[in-house]
């Protein structure tokens, strides 16, 4: 196991691998921003670094001055988090070189399935069903035109590189077709510095569904169930919940062998998320592999009682899971609300500034991630998420009812928040029922 690990993030997810390192008797060495510098999680931490302005290009998306730190901390490992550089491959190549453990896949599968276009490829040799589209990048609209015809409207033009949204255009008809084609190329070019795109039909009213899984350094490979993550917002999720409540057993069990024959074909080590795409027939699609821990990982440690963080650790210090998959059982219903510092009375626009008044809530099944408190100043500099709320209870009905009393007892003032929006959501008929898609939210609110 090691000794000493660096964290190169901040906030939540930062916090939350120091108390699972610290559990493990792993030093955590963590950077901050000038901006984090009276973050309390610092104080936990074994050492602090300060890497740079508030500016993420400056400072955590800064690969030389985080492999600074970590040579003058002489620390053994980094864990990424998620976001930042938890995906980036020439990150993962340099820890390589410098002799440091990138607490995540190896650079090979990184490169494989961080690729869209390859994963896709990836899925089909493996037998795992992926949505009809094009065999790779398409370069000129033209190309995208006659393929769009070929298949069928609606389709959608997806960036080969990065995620969130970025670089993806759905499309109806001729007419928008190649100003869709040249905006995806252009946004996917400035987001991710690949502007590849390439064109699949678009499934209608899907549901958005992934599979956990963690694969050690020995070829052992296990999934922790899957999470249905439908409830999003211009392809930014806002809620997700285990077990996906539309599918039967057979079905799950489908899925879940999906995901691990694309692992294993990937020679995939640590943890990832794949993703699929569910029609209103039930018929699961392959869409990417997500390289990295998620955000919304606690819902899977709430339904299994497994720690994945934990995990990532010890299986990036070589050691193997002795994890079979008949000893990892699913428990009840979980359900995460994610709390960002945003206006919805007005377009989610970010809500930034100093928070005056925070009151969490509690009681059984209830838990809070965060890294915020009374006094904390909101940046705008990072991401709006501020907080994590996750309930845990023996049935679904019982979940909302827990999630939506958690959330009302919630204060976090004056800044705006995402709770009022998550109450009218679980409140909704349809999000009760069952009865939604990945468009559900943009059509009902």
């Amino acid at each position: 196991m090691f000794s000493r690990i660096l964290i190169a993030n901040r906030g939540e997810i930062a916090l939350r691998i120091i108390r699972a390192c610290h559990e493990l008797d792993i030093e955590a060495v963590v950077v901050y921003s000038e901006a984090d510098k009276d973050a309390p999680y610092l104080q936990l931490a074994d050492e602090a670094v300060c890497i740079g302005p508030a500016e993420s290009a400056k400072s955590y998306l800064n690969i030389p001055r985080i492999i600074s730190a970590a040579e003058i901390t002489d620390v053994e490992a980094i864990h990424p988090g998620y976001g930042f550089l938890a995906e980036n491959i020439n990150f993962a190549q340099i820890c390589r070189e410098c002799g440091i453990t990138f607490i995540g896949p190896p650079v090979e599968a990184m490169q494989l399935l961080g690729d869209k276009i390859q994963a896709r490829k990836l899925a089909v040799k493996a037998g795992v069903p992926a949505v009809p589209g094009s065999d790779g990048a398409l370069e000129k609209d033209s190309d995208a035109l006659e393929l769009a015809n070929e298949m069928g409207y609606p389709v959608i033009i997806k960036a080969a590189s990065g995620g969130g949204g970025r670089g993806m255009r759905a499309v109806h008809n001729d007419m928008n077709l190649r100003s869709a084609f040249s905006s995806a190329q252009a946004e996917a070019k400035a987001a991710f510095g690949d502007g590849r795109v390439y064109l699949e039909k678009l499934i209608v009213e899907p549901r958005h569904v992934e599979v956990q899984i963690m694969a050690d350094q020995e070829g052992n490979a296990v999934h922790f169930y899957e999470r249905d993550c439908s409830t999003q917002r211009r392809h930014q999720k806002m809620i997700e919940e285990s077990p996906c409540p539309i599918l039967d057993k057979r079905t799950r069990e489908e899925l879940a062998q999906s995901a691990l024959k694309i692992i294993k074909k990937a020679n995939y080590v640590n943890a990832g998320t794949v993703e699929f795409l569910l029609d209103k027939d039930k018929k699961f699609y392959f869409i990417e592999v997500n390289t990295r821990i998620q955000v919304e990982h606690p819902v899977s440690e709430m339904v299994t009682g497994h720690d994945l963080i934990k995990w990532q650790l010890k299986v990036a210090a070589g050691m193997p899971m002795k994890l079979s998959q008949r000893s990892i059982k699913h428990s009840g219903v979980a359900i995460e609300c994610r709390i960002n510092a945003e206006d919805p009375e007005k377009g989610f626009t970010p809500s930034p500034g100093r928070i005056t008044r925070y009151i969490p809530p509690g009681g059984p099944g209830v838990r809070i991630d965060t890294h915020v408190h009374q006094g904390w100043m909101v940046s705008s500099s990072y991401d709006s998420m501020i907080a994590k709320v996750i309930v845990h209870k023996p049935t679904r009905a019982e979940a909302i009812a827990t999630m939506k009393r958690a959330l009302r007892e919630f204060v976090i003032e004056p800044i705006k928040t995402t709770i009022p929006a998550c109450l009218d959501i679980l409140s909704h008929n349809l999000f009760v029922k069952n009865k939604i898609d990945t468009g559900f939210v943009e059509r009902n609110f």
